[in-house]
């Protein structure tokens, strides 16, 4: 009778260890599937000013990028001029520039970008996270390729990345991308 009962149990586990193996994807593909939201409303003028990458999902554009950072400022005609730098292969490394435009989305509240540094592509740029005092901001794409991980400050405390993460990981991202940047 006991050895009954121990193969009963041990099927049992065997059975749940099976189906949560098959539902964890499953949960995490209707999480990611969910369209991504963006914050409700972004100060522009707010927004403006200079942000230091503190990590980001590695993109081609960016490779050996160290000491990231990007500076937005209102034009008279009403769009962003962005200005993205690093140093390519070290912290010392010859400084890499590049300035395109950023078009706010009308409807949007601020919070959905287009931003373009070659004419005709623009790419969406959208603010999912923003802290009250603008003090950090993450981006994305609504497809959770892209993502960035911004501060106002070259350095982030801990508990403060330590949240941000954990709502990234709620809006389906796959954080095993994240690469944190080289700061000084």
């Amino acid at each position: 009778m006991k050895y009954k009962s121990l193969k009963h149990r041990l099927s049992v586990t065997l059975a749940s260890t099976i189906f949560t193996m098959l539902l964890l994807p499953m949960i995490h593909n209707n999480i990611s599937a969910q369209p991504l939201q963006t914050v409700p409303i972004v100060d522009i003028q707010q927004y403006a000013g200079k942000w230091y990458e503190i990590a980001s999902f590695p993109q081609f554009f960016q490779k050996g990028c160290h000491c990231t950072s990007a500076e937005y400022t209102m034009s008279d005609k009403g769009f962003v001029i962005v200005e993205n730098r690093c140093n390519k292969d070290s912290v010392h490394g010859k400084e890499s520039y590049i300035k395109g435009k950023a078009f706010v989305q009308a409807g949007s509240g601020n919070a959905k970008l287009k931003v373009q540094f070659f004419w005709p592509f623009r790419a969406k740029y959208w603010i999912i996270d923003l802290a009250s005092d603008y003090s950090y901001a993450v981006v994305s794409h609504p497809n959770r390729k892209y993502l960035w991980i911004l501060s106002r400050t070259p350095q982030m405390d801990d508990t403060i990345y330590q949240q941000i993460l954990s709502r990234l990981q709620s809006k389906g991202f796959d954080l095993t991308k994240l690469q944190k940047t080289i700061q000084l």
